[in-house]
C-alpha cells in the first residue's frame, strides 16, 4: 500500500509536468482502492478482462514498442500497438456492432487522446484519421452518423427515424438532385453464403436503421470547430449523449459534465445504441473498452487523494 501510494503520487506530478507522455500511466487497480474510494468510483460496475498485464507493465516501468522502439507506458500512441511487456494475447478485444471512424484533429496530443484506445481493443472495427485526411462520406449519409451536440443532434433512440428521412430522400449531391430511387429500394439480399454476419449485426437485429458507421471527433473542444464545418461532413445525422457524465480526469473547464473523452463517447453511444436500437439487454459487452481508461481514472484518483487533493 505504501509503494502504491508513493508511486501514484510520484505519478500525478508527472502527469501534470509530461501529460501529454502520461497518457495511460496507471498504477492502482479497481482491486486496490478501499471500500469508501470503491464506492466512490461510477466505474466500479464494468466487467472488464483482468488488469493484471497492467500491473506487471506497470512494475516493470516504462517498455520498447514493437514497431518505432520509442520508450512508452502499456502502449504506444503513435503505433497503435502494445509495448514489449504487454502481450497483445492478454489484452482484451471487444467487438462492435458497427464501424467507427475517429477523426482526429491535427493538434491533438497523441499522448493525451483517449482515442488510441479505441483502436487498440477494437482493431477490426476502428481507424483513426488525422484531419484533413478523411473519407468522403457524402454517399453513404443514410448510414453513417456523426457524435456532436448541437442544435439539430438527435437522441440515440431516434437514430432510426432520422435515418429512413435521409434513405427516402436518397443520397443527393443537392436538393434538385434527388432524381434517382431512395437508396432503400436498392437494397439487396445477399446469398447467405455470401454474407459474413459479423458485419451485420446492426442490420440484421434492428428494423428501421441501417446505421453502419458511427464518426467520432478527436479534439479539445475549442478545436472542434475547424473539423464539423468541413465540407464533407455537412449533411450528416449528428447524435448528441446527453444523459452520461465524463469521469475524464483532464476535463475542460467551463464546459458541461456531459461533454466525454473519445473512449467515454464511444463506450456510452455503444452501450445505448445496444439496447435502443438492437433492443438487448445490455450485459457488458463492450466494457472492455474502458479496459485503459478505468484503470487511469482509478490511479488518478487515487494519487489525488494521497496528495491530499481530495
Amino acid at each position: 500500500q505504501l509503494t502504491m501510494s508513493l508511486n501514484s503520487s510520484t505519478l500525478l506530478n508527472e502527469e501534470k509536468t509530461q501529460g501529454p507522455k502520461r497518457n495511460t500511466e496507471c498504477l492502482a487497480s479497481v482491486e486496490l482502492q478501499t471500500p469508501s474510494s470503491f464506492q466512490d468510483n461510477p466505474l466500479q460496475q464494468l466487467q472488464l478482462a483482468s488488469q493484471e498485464v497492467l500491473e506487471k507493465a506497470k512494475k516493470s516501468g516504462r517498455s520498447k514498442c514493437p514497431r518505432c522502439n520509442s520508450s512508452r507506458m502499456f502502449y504506444c500512441y503513435t503505433c497503435f500497438v502494445p509495448v514489449e511487456t504487454v502481450p497483445t494475447k492478454e489484452i482484451p478485444t471487444v467487438k462492435l456492432p458497427l464501424k467507427i471512424d475517429i477523426i482526429k484533429h491535427p493538434n491533438e496530443t497523441d499522448g493525451k487522446s483517449t482515442a488510441v484506445h479505441a483502436k487498440l481493443l477494437a482493431p477490426d472495427d476502428v481507424t483513426i484519421y488525422k484531419y484533413p485526411c478523411i473519407p468522403e462520406y457524402e454517399e453513404k449519409r443514410h448510414e453513417i452518423a456523426l457524435i456532436f451536440p448541437g442544435p439539430n443532434s438527435v437522441s440515440v433512440k431516434d437514430i432510426a427515424f432520422h435515418l429512413q428521412k435521409y434513405t427516402k430522400k436518397g443520397v443527393c449531391a443537392s436538393d434538385d438532385d434527388c432524381s434517382r430511387e431512395p437508396l432503400l429500394k436498392q437494397a439487396k439480399i445477399e446469398p447467405e453464403e455470401e454474407k459474413n454476419p459479423n458485419e451485420c449485426i446492426s442490420s440484421s437485429r434492428s428494423e428501421g436503421t441501417r446505421l453502419k458507421k458511427i464518426i467520432f471527433i478527436d479534439s479539445t473542444w475549442n478545436q472542434t470547430n475547424k473539423i464539423i464545418t468541413d465540407e464533407r461532413l455537412q449533411g450528416l445525422l449528428q447524435i448528441e449523449l446527453k444523459t452520461r457524465k465524463t469521469c475524464f480526469w483532464r476535463h475542460q473547464k467551463g464546459k458541461p459534465d456531459t461533454y466525454l473523452s473519445t473512449i467515454e463517447a464511444i463506450y456510452y453511444f455503444l452501450v445505448d445504441y445496444h439496447q435502443e436500437i438492437l433492443k438487448e439487454s445490455y450485459k457488458g459487452q463492450y466494457d472492455n473498452l474502458l479496459f485503459f481508461f478505468s484503470f487511469m481514472y482509478t490511479l488518478i484518483k487515487n494519487a489525488k487523494c494521497c496528495a491530499g487533493k481530495e
